[in-house]
């Protein structure tokens, strides 16, 4: 019984040691769903767009207000001659005047102004859209430049591990005269080409870290671990997106606010108007009075004052129009640019892992087993051997290729349409 309670509580505490023992291996690895979480929560262009639209929200609010009353205080008719002079209180036509004035802008103006503040609000929540696909985009493809780095660096492991065997068979080779002792260098030589590509390698990691640490800090040090992420790619369907991506949405508010803008200047046509009340006290011997006085602009001369403010307004929508014709026309461009290279690297990787990679592995096998027959040299056997290495490199390089067009087709038009 007590035996049972040992064995069962010795259990308990390997599995608690297996457990605290496995936490250092999850710590230091980065996802590219983590990537994405860890940019959006700290990407300061994201904090400020919500800066930008928390403004917008705060300026809607007196949009469509009424401006402020004004105060008035003052003496009327003040005499500065005669047998009354410098006095406020003797003669029946001076008044001391506290009044109060509020101007009434046309319920025009004022329905344009709340247009012009809520498409302002609409404009910011648009352009934050366009952060954000650029944050996610640029920190996926940043993800992939660095995973893909990262398989390098596991290959050449593979790499050395096989010049060691070639060095190996060369030593073999020599030791029962089938080979000349001056290919003893070659495996070495083949090591030290693999020392500089590996070098090389360095440079690229310090890259892809940089470029990622731009958007998820700290945590681009962090070794990305997964697979090469497999999105959803509609060839046919992506051209019917097009009008969804979020830089040509953001012109449909932007279009709004420039309409409301010609509203508000045409409203400058019609007459604002305003309202004035004034208590006015005058001396004891006089009774107090009271006025009301309405006001009214006129616009007179429309053709150089409300007529050129709306002429402007028609070119600034004028121009909205043509830039956002001229983005359309580029996007389709690099849409079709896009899918027709995703296209290629679809096939290029393909073509690499069912012809150009097995081709490469079958000549080093064949180069190999002629050297060693005695019947090939080791010049051959190297030059199988770099050319396998290089189709091994080169099917790394358009996996990554295919993986990053295929993040900026989907981040585009995928993911920005849904």
């Amino acid at each position: 019984m007590n035996f049972k309670c040992y064995c069962t509580g010795w259990s308990l505490v390997a599995g608690l040691a297996a457990s605290v023992l496995a936490l250092p291996c999850l710590a230091g690895v980065l996802t590219l769903d983590e990537a994405l979480r860890l940019a959006e929560n700290n990407a300061p262009s994201l904090t400020a767009q919500d800066a930008k639209i928390q403004a917008a929200t705060s300026a809607a609010i007196p949009a469509g207000e009424l401006p402020d009353p004004k105060l008035l205080l003052g003496v009327q008719n003040y005499p500065i001659g005669g047998p009354d002079r410098w006095s406020i209180d003797q003669d029946f036509m001076t008044m001391q005047v506290v009044g109060i004035r509020q101007e009434m802008p046309n319920s025009d103006k004022r329905k344009a102004r709340i247009e012009v503040a809520d498409a302002a609000v609409d404009r910011a929540s648009a352009e934050r859209r366009v952060a954000r696909l650029n944050v996610r985009q640029s920190t996926a493809l940043a993800w992939i430049s660095s995973y893909s780095v990262e398989r390098k660096d596991v290959m050449f492991q593979d790499f050395y591990k096989e010049n060691r065997l070639l060095s190996d068979t060369v030593r073999s080779q020599i030791a029962g005269g089938r080979a000349q002792p001056a290919d003893a260098v070659t495996p070495k030589q083949e090591a030290a080409q693999l020392a500089e590509l590996q070098d090389d390698l360095v440079r690229q990691r310090a890259q892809a870290r940089a470029a990622l640490k731009r958007w998820i800090g700290p945590a681009a040090n962090d070794k990305p671990v997964g697979s090469l992420p497999d999105w959803p790619i509609e060839t046919s369907g992506y051209s019917h997106k097009l009008q969804h991506h979020p830089e040509l949405a953001a012109f449909v508010p932007m279009t709004r606010e420039a309409q409301a803008k010609i509203r508000e200047a045409k409203a400058e046509k019609q007459s604002d108007w305003s309202w004035e009340f004034d208590y006015q006290h005058r001396g004891q011997q006089f009774g107090d009075m009271v006025s009301v006085q309405f006001s009214w602009d006129l616009p007179l001369f429309p053709d150089s004052r409300q007529n050129p403010k709306i002429a402007a307004k028609h070119a600034e929508l004028n121009q909205l129009e043509a830039e956002r014709e001229a983005l359309s026309r580029e996007h389709t461009q690099q849409l079709e640019d896009e899918l027709a290279d995703y296209e290629r690297l679809n096939r290029s990787v393909n073509r690499n892992q069912e012809s150009l990679l097995p081709l490469a592995k079958e000549k080093v096998e064949l180069t190999m087993a002629s050297y060693r027959s005695g019947k090939g040299d080791l010049k051959s056997v190297v030059a199988a051997r770099r050319e396998l290495i290089e189709a091994r490199l080169k099917q790394i390089d358009v996996e990554e290729q295919r993986a990053l067009t295929s993040a900026r087709l989907y981040f585009s038009y995928g993911e920005s349409a849904q």
